[in-house]
């Protein structure tokens, strides 16, 4: 029986509910394994060889490789567990946020300190708001095609 998720209309955002759990599961056991320094020296020595200890998809393997966080989100990550990665490369969070947002560090955390991003225009798809698909990705950085 398929569950009714209306929150799925909500622009620029992935529910981590019970299904994106299921199916991130083991992308995120890895991540987690990143809490010990030992596991994040192995990771950096031979990335691909330490993935493939991990019961992920190729795909989700292939979005770590890459480093594309929203594409680890849409796999079934969580940005707990994501940032992980992040911190492995020595990247802060306003980092990470800012290169999932196409923003550079500066302007997601003046994005932040402004208290967000509005959400007129943003609770549906389909309104005009800066979190709607057609207007990502936004900031410098975006433009820049980092």
């Amino acid at each position: 029986m398929s569950l009714d998720k209306p929150y799925l209309d909500v622009p620029g955002t992935t529910i981590f509910d019970a299904e994106q759990s299921r199916k991130g599961y083991w992308l995120n056991q890895f991540c987690m394994s990143l809490m010990k320094a030992d596991n994040r020296a192995r990771f950096k020595a031979n990335e691909r060889l330490y993935l493939d200890e991990w019961a992920m998809t190729e795909e989700q393997k292939e979005a770590v490789l890459a480093r594309d966080l929203n594409w680890c989100i849409r796999l079934g990550g969580n940005i707990y567990f994501l940032a992980k990665i992040g911190a492995t490369d020595g990247k802060s969070f306003q980092q990470m946020a800012g290169s999932m947002t196409g923003m550079t560090e500066d302007e997601y955390r003046a994005m932040m300190i402004g208290g967000g991003r509005s959400a007129v225009g943003n609770r549906v798809i389909g309104e005009d708001g800066d979190a709607q698909a057609h207007r990502q990705p936004q900031g410098a950085a975006g433009k820049k095609g980092n």
